[in-house]
């Protein structure tokens, strides 16, 4: 398909409507940050997304698209399940609940500095990653891993993972309502027995930052936060149980496209009615992936909250936790009528605004956390959700990659990078020198300019910048 991009503003950018699009596409980027890379068809699949039945206003890009599995990563969509509106699993990834947790510790950097050392080889040589099982909770079997899918966050936190406050600072207080462990298969079932409490692989990362900057201070007051104090950012999600998950309905809802009389472009865009049997099967199958992604990120915390109290005698409260490869059901106005959604964000979070009736009320009025993570080697940013986001309270979740590992690989000896951020004082521990290679600083766009502008295209606000102290990759 032939890609018409209007520029209309510095940082928003418009995909022509033309058949089969049912509307245009919008991105949010400046014309640094759009797709550039040989081979990236992001911006294809933008315009691909608008043909999905029953979307609805745009099919959106957020400032840190790239190419993905169907949809881009970094895309946005909702579809009006009153009106014919499907649910795709390449519009949530393959990694189901994949998002970003922030913690806020007690002690500042420079009473950390002699500990660092010492509080990384303890999350070093305790914090499972990497492919494969070795997760830190032996579950008994499949009876009680179906009850952390249904439960999620609240599941490890009622099996003494946790304090109770956590739940108040996750998305959903940590449980998507509706998981179904019947359209779980059993090759997912047998993945996910072994990896609850574990990183994974890829751009996944427990990361020990410092509050390097404060942009607004009243609301970085309200998310627990001030200048100089040490974080922790834990990025990971569902591990095989999801990726499983993702597998097996995409093959269901590729061989259910005629019996619905839908065509695609791609065919990475297999889809169904959301109120279809096909379509109500993912939902189920994608919550119970999702909640077992939010009780691994609660598992992981305790690791990091155990690490913290042995080498520095301090705690760690959760600032907040939100997903960024997810579909929810949510009620939107569209044209002046409020309308039931299906919302699908693939590398793409959530960001309420101020005054939103989902957020915790101690949060009421600084809006959601939103968390964009960049990499090992630059920085990382706390945002709020903004008044005004037209895209569904949508915003970044992250810098987006520009380079493929391959390429990466091509270009970056982990050896040499694990030198050189060990020289700029960061402290890594990876579990291999290729998969730290394939996670360069340079494989990915500009953090700092991705923040610029999403808060420049109204999705989020400024709130912080963290700077990394000391890296766990997977």
């Amino acid at each position: 398909m032939d890609i018409n991009l209007v520029e209309e503003t510095p940082v928003r950018f418009r995909v022509e409507r033309r058949d089969p699009m049912r509307v245009p596409g919008v991105v949010f980027a400046t014309r640094v940050l759009l797709p550039r890379a040989a081979g990236d068809k992001a911006l294809e699949q933008v315009a691909n997304v608008a043909t999905l039945p029953g979307i609805v206003r745009a099919s959106y890009a957020m400032p840190d698209v790239h190419w993905g599995y169907g949809f881009p990563i970094g895309g946005v969509a909702a579809t009006d399940i009153d009106a014919g509106g499907v649910i795709s699993p390449g519009g949530v990834g393959f990694d189901i609940s994949c998002g970003v947790r922030l913690l806020a510790a007690d002690i500042d950097r420079g009473a950390l500095a002699p500990r660092t050392r010492r509080l990384m080889d303890i999350l070093g040589d305790t914090v499972p990653r990497g492919l494969g099982p070795g997760g830190l909770w032996k579950l008994s079997g499949q009876p009680q891993l179906e009850e952390l899918m249904v439960a999620g966050g609240s599941y490890a936190v009622e099996h003494g993972r946790g304090v109770p406050r956590d739940l108040e600072r996750c998305e959903d207080r940590g449980t998507l309502a509706g998981a179904d462990p019947s359209q779980v298969g059993q090759r997912a079932v047998d993945r996910g027995l072994q990896q609850v409490g574990s990183l994974g692989s890829a751009n996944h990362f427990l990361e020990v930052q410092a509050v390097e900057r404060v942009y607004d201070e009243p609301v970085a007051t309200a998310f627990g936060l001030h200048a100089g104090q040490v974080c922790v950012m834990i990025h990971c999600g569902s591990r095989g149980l999801g990726h499983q998950v993702c597998s097996d309905h995409v093959r269901g809802m590729d061989q259910s496209l005629g019996s619905f009389g839908i065509r695609l472009p791609d065919r990475q865009l297999a889809c169904a009615p959301v109120v279809s049997t096909p379509g109500r099967a993912y939902l189920g199958a994608m919550a119970a992936a999702a909640n077992y992604g939010r009780a691994n990120r609660q598992v992981l915390t305790e690791a990091a909250r155990h690490a913290f109290t042995v080498a520095a005698g301090v705690s760690l409260d959760l600032v907040y936790d939100v997903s960024h490869n997810m579909a929810k059901i949510e009620t939107h106005y569209v044209d002046g009528v409020r309308r039931r959604l299906c919302v699908h964000r693939k590398g793409a979070t959530r960001a309420l605004p101020p005054g939103h009736p989902d957020l915790p009320d101690d949060l009421a009025e600084a809006g959601q956390p939103v968390l964009v993570p960049g990499t090992m080697g630059t920085a990382s940013y706390v945002m709020a959700g903004a008044v005004g986001n037209d895209a569904f309270w949508s915003s970044a979740h992250g810098a987006g990659r520009v380079w493929s590992r391959h390429q990466a690989l091509r270009r970056v000896r982990g050896e040499e990078l694990h030198d050189e951020l060990e020289s700029h004082g960061i402290a890594v521990r990876p579990k291999s020198w290729r998969a730290l290679a394939e996670e360069a600083p340079d494989a990915y766009k500009d953090v700092d300019a991705v923040a610029a502008a999403t808060e420049g295209a109204g999705l989020a606000t400024l709130v912080a910048r963290l700077v990394p102290l000391g890296v766990v990759k997977g």
